[in-house]
């Protein structure tokens, strides 16, 4: 009794909706890029972090994992700031300080009298030269 030209998006009484099919699969592949592009919006201050070799890279993947956990956007805004910012790098000075110190140490001669090392001895001046001589001081009295 149903009328012969019935619209296209009716389903018929005998099979399966299609425009229901075609939204489900529209609405799982629209699932899956919003979660990708969360993804990725999430993960932005780990991958600016990274990109430009940031000292702290590690303290913004851990911000980005904690508030990945706790949802609580402060922790993201937080890593978002640290991978913005450039924080001095005093760590490669303090070594090479603490590597020159290391080779003066190993440079001076042991007081017990023991070996002195070659660069000492080759930097030392000869001992048959007379160092430099001094100007006599003037008294103006």
């Amino acid at each position: 009794m149903a009328p012969h030209h019935l619209p296209f998006y009716l389903a018929p009484g005998s099979g399966t909706d299609p425009l229901m099919v075609v939204m489900g699969v529209f609405l799982i592949g629209t699932l899956f890029w919003v979660g990708t592009l969360y993804w990725k919006l999430h993960s932005l201050p780990e991958r600016m972090a990274h990109k430009s070799q940031k000292l702290q890279f590690e303290l913004v993947a851990v911000l980005g994992l904690i508030s990945l956990f706790t949802h609580m956007h402060i922790f993201w805004v937080a890593g978002l700031l640290l991978a913005l910012i450039d924080l001095p790098d005093f760590g490669t000075p303090l070594r090479s300080i603490a590597g020159s110190v290391e080779k003066i140490a190993d440079a001076t001669p042991a007081a017990d009298g023991g070996d002195v090392p070659a660069e000492a001895v080759a930097a030392a001046p000869p001992a048959d030269k007379p160092g430099p001589v001094k100007e006599k001081e003037r008294s103006h009295v």
